[in-house]
């Protein structure tokens, strides 16, 4: 149990007398409030006329911030240009300019002589000063900054990856901004829009001073307040009565977004009003490739092969027959994700020059109808969905009915161990359940070719071979291609057919599991593979490391001398002794042992060479050798490797 952090006394009295300072006021209107005949004052002719039209001038100027302020935020969020900085700056200039500054700035752009003004009088003989309109304009100019700053606030917080999921699923921008933006926004639109409201029902300073203070025309009830100080000092609080409570009932019905923490910043609307959005959407989208296709499978005789020409800061061309599974690995950095976008039309970084699948050019198609399924990272569940409306995201988006593509998204949970929690919400999903749905939601697609972005990475190890096996069957059958980021190795030999290695954007090296397994053509991929890989040039007989060091090899035939080669050896082929080895090794140098890990049964040792001798080895010994070697952390020992062992692979 978490106890509660004691307030220290130095901060705890001016923190009581700042609450102190902040409801006396408020208290003193309760305390003098004229409750005997606050029903009679309020009911009065000349507030009911002050009500309805504070009501009238608040709800036009929520609906003139709505129509100008939810584009500039969107803007702001989304967008990046010139002078960005600055238009945030005037967006919130009007939250903190006196409300009487407001008013004159109002004049002189939207006044007789105004800038603008002018020229609305003259030319359609519009006149703003002192009529409601000018009202409206006066609480809008203040009010709008509410709505821009909290939906812009949203926005930014909800990930592009949303709507970039659902484009690969097949969703097109209209649905895909009523479906996943909207819901997911909703919570800070509503907070926006009723603090916008609040805030223009309370203005005073700008409308007095720009439009006046006429009965009937731009009297609003801060301004009747204001005359009935002078006359009726009684019915002015009253009437303060009346907005404090209104302003506290926004505030209230708001304290999930505004007063302290949310407790999910993506707050979902219920899951049938998504879905009742989603459905409204149905048939504006028109039929999608999947809509005449049997669910469950896909169109018999269907075959899409994938030839690809990518360019920019991942480069390379592809060329994978139907019903291929090529697996992508490489460093960090390398360029597999940005691939992957790139043939999904989501990155300026590289792009698709060319893109076919069955022969038919996509490279100039928005994302949306490319038939082409995308698994991110984190899966990029839509939060305001169960799973099952999730998993049929991508046929509903597709013209598929709602019935037929629930049928076929449970079989696709069932198929993946999680049909159980189809009614369960992303946020009550552990992360490998959350995975798990988000493959079922790409398999449910049944897209022309499927990208998986390390699909099995938050997994436990009984869960991901499980998972792996329900892929492998998938995968079977299925006529497109398939492209899986992994730096699984035992992903990349079990699921694909081919293996493309990439570092710095370029492919260094494309073939079967197997071939890359004996021969890899990058250290990273060696080491991947559990593999002693050093980088050198081909020199008499032997290859020269990149740090110096000498390898004697036996490779025959053996690479032409200049060549440059990489040196690959198995760690079981590695051998550590007490003392220097006599015999038959070529290749022995002096080592300090770095770190013991278990392997299975046995055990890897990482040993950090002497200088000139090659780089960091890993060896595999048993736990009785390493007890006889009395091998820990910071021992010296020997290292050897025959020439007959190491493998030399031409770069």
């Amino acid at each position: 149990m978490i106890r509660a952090r004691r307030v220290p006394v130095p901060l705890a009295v001016p923190a009581l007398a700042a609450v102190v300072f902040l409801l006396l006021p408020l208290a003193g209107v309760l305390a003098h409030a004229p409750w005997g005949t606050l029903g009679e004052r309020l009911t009065a002719p000349a507030v009911r006329e002050a009500l309805g039209l504070s009501l009238a001038v608040s709800a036009w100027a929520l609906a003139l911030s709505l129509l100008l302020g939810v584009p500039l935020a969107w803007t702001l969020a989304r967008v990046d240009f010139r002078g960005k900085a600055l238009v945030r700056v005037l967006v919130m200039l009007p939250m903190v300019l006196p409300p009487t500054v407001a008013g004159v700035a109002l004049l002189q752009g939207f006044g007789r002589r105004g800038l603008l003004g002018g020229v609305l009088a003259d030319r359609f003989g519009v006149s703003l000063p002192f009529s409601t309109a000018g009202a409206v304009v006066a609480a809008a100019f203040v009010s709008m900054p509410f709505l821009v700053i909290s939906l812009e606030g949203a926005l930014a917080g909800l990930h592009p990856r949303y709507e970039e999921t659902a484009a690969s699923l097949g969703a097109a921008p209209l649905r895909t901004f009523f479906t996943v933006t909207v819901p997911m926004v909703g919570p800070g639109f509503v907070a926006g829009a009723a603090l916008c409201w609040a805030r223009a029902l309370g203005e005073f300073g700008a409308t007095i001073t720009f439009a006046g203070n006429l009965p009937g025309t731009t009297q609003t009830l801060p301004l009747q307040v204001y005359l009935l100080l002078q006359n009726d000092p009684d019915g002015a609080v009253a009437v303060s009565l009346l907005l404090l409570v209104t302003a506290a009932a926004v505030l209230v019905a708001l304290r999930g977004r505004w007063l302290g923490h949310a407790a999910v910043r993506e707050a979902p609307r219920p899951a049938a009003v998504a879905e009742e959005a989603e459905g409204a959407q149905e048939g504006r989208d028109g039929a999608g490739p999947l809509a005449d296709e049997p669910a469950g499978g896909y169109a018999a005789g269907a075959a899409w092969p994938l030839a690809a020409e990518v360019r920019g800061a991942t480069a390379l061309t592809l060329d994978v027959p139907a019903g291929t599974t090529v697996a992508v690995v490489g460093p960090n950095g390398a360029g597999k994700s940005t691939l992957l976008r790139a043939l999904l039309g989501l990155t300026p970084r590289a792009t698709a020059a060319s893109l076919r699948l069955d022969g038919r050019e996509l490279a100039g198609l928005p994302p949306h109808r490319r038939g082409i399924a995308w698994v991110p990272q984190d899966g990029a569940l839509f939060p305001h969905l169960s799973a099952l409306a999730n998993t049929a995201y991508g046929l509903r988006a597709q013209g598929v009915p709602r019935s037929r593509a629930r049928v076929e998204a449970r079989k696709r949970l069932e198929g993946l161990g999680v049909g159980h929690l189809a009614d369960r919400r992303p946020g009550e999903l552990s992360g490998g359940q959350a995975q798990r749905v988000a493959l079922a939601r790409a398999l449910a697609a049944r897209p022309r070719l499927l990208l998986l972005d390390e699909p099995l990475a938050a997994l436990d190890q009984t869960t991901r071979a499980r998972v792996r096996h329900a892929l492998r069957q998938h995968l079977a059958g299925f006529p497109g291609v398939c492209l899986i980021v992994t730096h699984d190795p035992v992903e990349a030999v079990s699921l694909a057919d081919r293996v493309l290695v990439l570092e710095e954007g370029r492919p260094v090296q494309y073939a079967e599991p197997a071939e890359v397994a004996r021969h890899p053509r990058s250290p990273w991929v060696a080491r991947m593979l559990g593999r002693n890989a050093w980088p050198g040039t081909v020199r008499d007989g032997g290859l020269d490391t990149a740090g110096g060091a000498r390898l004697v090899t036996a490779a025959d035939p053996a690479p032409a001398d200049g060549a440059a080669a990489l040196a690959v050896v198995a760690p079981e082929a590695v051998s550590l002794h007490g003392a220097r080895p006599s015999g038959s090794p070529r290749n022995v140098w002096r080592g300090t042992v770095r770190e013991l890990t278990a392997h299975g049964a046995r055990l890897r040792v990482l040993v950090s060479g002497a200088p000139g001798a090659p780089s960091d080895v890993v060896a595999e010994v048993t736990p009785a050798a390493a007890a006889d070697l009395g091998l820990a952390e910071g021992s010296a020992v020997w290292v050897s490797v025959k020439a007959t062992e190491i493998t030399v692979v031409p770069l």
